[in-house]
């Protein structure tokens, strides 16, 4: 059994007002084995908040089955609230609410709540529990919905671009907290965000979304050991196997590229690929 497990999910919107094409979700399909933690990487408006508010069932699919922890339906999954932890990019506690109150709000929300676990985080994380949330800053508030995601028995966390915005420094942090918490076996972490090189450092697989398709999804070191970044000349790119290109653009000095290791022509030099080239020049070429 996986901790998430999404079968042809789909879910298609009307184009509003002024827009030429309506957003379709389409047969996003992928898998998180308990114990991992995989990146959901994308460009803003590419699926990956509906992906994640579907498996929340915030939003209704149309098509397509969504397993968490072994819940497929709606029902079980409110019923293992306990068990999953979510963190949106939008943190939506009352502006007017302290962490303490927080605090009681969430002893009555969860049957596994951990009070002095909670309190425990807020002062790592130097977060003022007196203070109301309309006066913390962005990163506090990313920090304060960690700590509660944190706070009740959680081995799935559910994370929406909980990284967007903040500076490097706490980005580093969340890093290290993901990471602590995955040293436990069972847990795992689905986490969104268009900064590629958070993720980088953070996962053990992604998953590529654009246009509401996941275009590739596989563990992190396989993508890295199977693809590479050649420059060379436009008469050099020419003779690369169009099918091995993965994304390709060009430079004054000639072409920069992303392709299949074992395509790259003998003599050619490389360098090892890291995941933002190749997530960008991937969609840039749309090779879809």
């Amino acid at each position: 059994m996986n901790a998430v497990e999404l079968k042809g999910l789909c879910k298609k919107y009307k184009a509003k007002r002024g827009e030429t094409r309506a957003f379709e979700l389409k047969d996003v399909s992928l898998t998180l084995p308990y114990g991992c933690i995989m990146g959901l990487i994308g460009e803003n408006g590419a699926g990956k908040s509906t992906t994640i508010r579907l498996m929340l069932d915030i939003l209704e699919k149309d098509e397509g089955e969504i397993s968490l922890l072994g819940c497929k339906t709606a029902e079980d999954r409110v019923k293992a609230k306990d068990e999953i932890g979510v963190v949106l990019d939008d943190p939506c506690f009352p502006d007017i609410f302290t962490a303490v109150q927080i605090n009681k709000m969430m002893k009555s929300t969860y049957s596994k709540w951990n009070e002095e676990q909670f309190f425990a985080y807020l002062e790592r994380f130097e977060i003022d529990k007196k203070k109301v949330v309309r006066k913390l800053s962005k990163g506090m508030k990313m920090k304060l919905s960690i700590a509660v995601a944190l706070s009740h028995s959680a081995k799935l966390l559910i994370m929406d671009e909980p990284t967007s915005g903040l500076d490097p420094v706490v980005r580093n942090e969340i890093v290290e907290i993901l990471h602590e918490f995955t040293r436990v076996p069972t847990n795992s972490v689905l986490i969104s965000s268009h900064i590629v090189s958070d993720l980088e450092k953070l996962c053990d697989y992604v998953a590529f979304i654009h246009k509401g398709r996941v275009v590739l999804c596989d563990e992190k070191d396989r993508l890295l050991d199977r693809y590479a970044t050649v420059h060379c000349s436009a008469d050099e790119f020419d003779k690369i196997d169009p099918s091995a290109v993965k994304g390709s653009v060009d430079t004054h000095y000639g072409v920069d590229a992303v392709i299949e290791r074992t395509a790259i022509p003998e003599g050619m030099n490389f360098e090892p690929v890291n995941m933002e080239e190749l997530f960008v020049l991937f969609v840039r070429n749309q090779h879809l």
